[in-house]
């Protein structure tokens, strides 16, 4: 299994990144990546700090690949590019941007503010819109698929959408914990629920194959 979302000390996650790290690997992950919340304020300090403990981990375990990266949450549209900018000239490996969830007041226009910098992943887009959608598609941007609750409402919308306009969809579970870290038949069923059929499943698992290939070849 694969998560390109997850959260640590470093924002509101329970762990430090090495225990965030070790819990995902007992509980079966390959990859990791650690994406805590940041803004004009934090991710100076957020990436580099992360940057550590990934390294290490990646130096001495080969047990779980982590990742560095970020997720821009509440950010001001337009100050979405700059620090997508910032954030991998810092060393991100992976930067997501907090999407327009309906359980939080996120700015209207993130989504596409998102899209147009070329995130990796948006998180959690919510009612995304049809134009949205096929500009995604066509930047190459990730569209989540999530087990987090409340953030999980829209995602049978955002599935049929994805589908509709050739948009890329990864599972992630946003986690915070332990707990968080969900069985690949628990995502399977997950996603499952959203209307795919098996195949659609499995792709879905590919994607996030994809993402990671493509971040270790940089």
């Amino acid at each position: 299994m694969i998560d390109l979302h997850t959260h640590t000390q470093f924002s509101d996650g329970e762990y430090n990144p090495a225990e965030h790290i070790r819990r995902a690997e007992v509980r079966g992950y390959e990859v990791v990546a650690l994406t805590d919340h940041g803004d004009a304020s934090s991710v100076d300090i957020i990436v580099p700090s992360i940057r550590k403990a990934v390294d290490e981990n990646n130096r001495y375990n080969d047990g779980i690949r982590a990742l560095c990266g970020v997720e821009l949450t509440h950010v001001l549209p337009e100050a979405v590019a700059g620090l997508v900018k910032k954030a991998r000239d810092l060393g991100a490996d992976i930067v997501n941007v907090h999407g327009e969830t309906v359980v939080e007041p996120v700015h209207p226009g993130t989504n596409m503010a998102a899209i147009d910098a070329g995130v990796d992943v948006l998180c959690h887009p919510g009612m995304i819109t049809e134009e949205e959608m096929n500009r995604a598609a066509e930047k190459g941007v990730w569209l989540e698929i999530t087990s987090r609750k409340g953030h999980s409402f829209t995602n049978g919308y955002v599935y049929k959408l994805a589908k509709k306009c050739g948009a890329g969809l990864v599972f992630n579970n946003d986690a915070h914990t332990q707990a968080d870290f969900t069985s690949r038949e628990l995502a399977r069923k997950i996603l499952l629920g959203c209307g795919m059929e098996e195949g659609e499943v499995e792709a879905v698992f590919r994607n996030s194959e994809d993402v990671v290939r493509k971040i270790l070849k940089k």
